[in-house]
C-alpha cells in the first residue's frame, strides 16, 4: 500500500471547522487520505492526551503517522555541544512519536557553510551513530530515522549525502523531499527518468527493500539560482515544479510503497489528495490492481 497525507494542518481543516489535535484522523479519512506528519519543527511540544487520542483514532482509521523532528537539529555543526543537543532533540522526537504510535521521524543534517562538505558529512555520520545507539539505549531502536534530503546549496543534504547518512545503520530510511532536489538542482527533475535515477541510486546504495519502502515530502518550491530552495508553493503555482505524475508511473514500475507527505502551503492535504487520484490513475491505466 502506498500511504498519502499532510504535513501539519491545511487552512482547510479550520475552514471545515476542526479545531483539535484528536480531529485530524476524521478530518484526513474525509478528505481520503491515509498518512499525516506531525510538525514538530520549532520543537517537541505536545499535550500527552492530545496525541494518545490521535493515536487511537488514526488505529482506528488505519492513518500511518509519522513526525517532523526540530528544524534547529544539527548534526554535522562544528560545535560539540550543538551535535549533543541534536542527540536530544532526536530522543525527544522518538519518544513523541512512540506516544503517538508514528513509526518515523524525520530528521534534518545540517549546514556545510563553515566546513568542506566532506568534513560536515563525515561529522553528521558519527552524530547519526551515537543518535542511533541513544535511541537503543532509551528503548526507541524502533523508531525509524529518516535523514532528508535538503534544497538549499549550503545544507548538507543533497542526493549522495542522504545516501551516506542512511549507510550508517541498515534502520536508516532516506526521507527524499523532490521538491528539495528539484529546488538544488534548479528545476533538475522533470521527467520519468530523472525519478528513475533517484530510485535506481536508492536501490543501488540502500538495497531493493528500503527503495520500495521509503519515506518522500513532496511539493512545489520556488528556487533562485544562488540559494536553491526559497519558498513553499502549492500544486496552483505551476511555474515551480516538480511534476508528481512522472513519478507516480515510477513508484509502480519499480513496485514502491512509500509515505509521500505533501508540504505545500495551505493546500497540502488537498494536494495530497490530487497525488493520490494521479497515481490511482496510473495504477488503471497499468493495468495493477488498486
Amino acid at each position: 500500500m502506498i500511504w498519502f497525507g499532510p504535513a501539519g494542518n491545511s487552512q482547510s481543516f479550520a475552514a471545515m471547522g476542526y479545531k483539535k489535535t484528536p480531529q485530524i484522523p476524521e478530518y484526513l479519512e474525509i478528505m481520503g487520505l491515509n498518512a499525516y506528519e506531525y510538525q514538530c519543527g520549532r520543537g517537541v511540544r505536545y499535550n500527552r492526551e492530545s496525541v494518545l487520542m490521535l493515536r487511537e483514532e488514526s488505529e482506528k482509521r488505519k492513518i500511518r503517522l509519522s513526525l517532523h523532528a526540530p528544524y534547529y537539529i544539527s548534526l554535522s555543526s562544528v560545535e560539540e555541544e550543538k551535535r549533543q543537543n541534536s542527540i536530544r532533540y532526536i530522543l525527544e522526537a522518538a519518544e513523541a512519536a512512540n506516544l503517538m504510535g508514528a513509526g518515523r521521524i524525520v530528521v534534518h543534517s545540517g549546514s556545510c557553510s563553515k566546513i568542506s562538505r566532506e568534513e560536515a558529512l563525515a561529522l553528521a555520520k558519527e552524530t547519526l551513530r551515537q543518535a542511533m545507539h541513544a535511541l537503543d539505549e532509551a528503548h526507541l531502536g524502533h523508531i525509524t530515522v529518516c535523514p532528508e534530503t535538503m534544497g538549499k546549496f549550503n545544507q548538507l543534504g543533497d542526493l549522495n549525502e542522504v545516501m551516506e547518512l542512511c549507510l550508517v545503520d541498515e534502520r536508516l530510511i532516506p526521507c527524499i523531499d523532490f521538491g528539495h532536489l528539484n529546488a538544488r538542482t534548479l528545476g533538475g527533475i522533470k521527467t520519468a527518468e530523472d525519478y528513475e535515477a533517484v530510485l535506481l541510486t536508492l536501490r543501488d546504495r540502500l538495497g531493493e527493500e528500503r527503495m520500495k519502502r521509503f519515506h518522500s515530502h513532496f511539493s512545489h518550491i520556488e528556487y533562485t539560482e544562488n540559494g536553491g530552495e526559497k519558498k513553499h508553493l502549492t500544486f496552483a503555482d505551476t511555474e515551480y515544479g516538480p511534476d508528481f505524475r512522472p513519478l507516480a508511473e515510477m513508484l509502480i514500475r519499480y513496485d514502491c510503497e512509500p509515505t509521500i507527505i505533501c508540504e505545500s502551503a495551505g493546500t497540502q492535504a488537498e494536494d495530497a489528495g490530487i497525488m493520490r487520484e494521479i497515481y490511482l490513475e496510473q495504477k488503471d491505466k497499468s493495468g495493477e490492481p488498486r
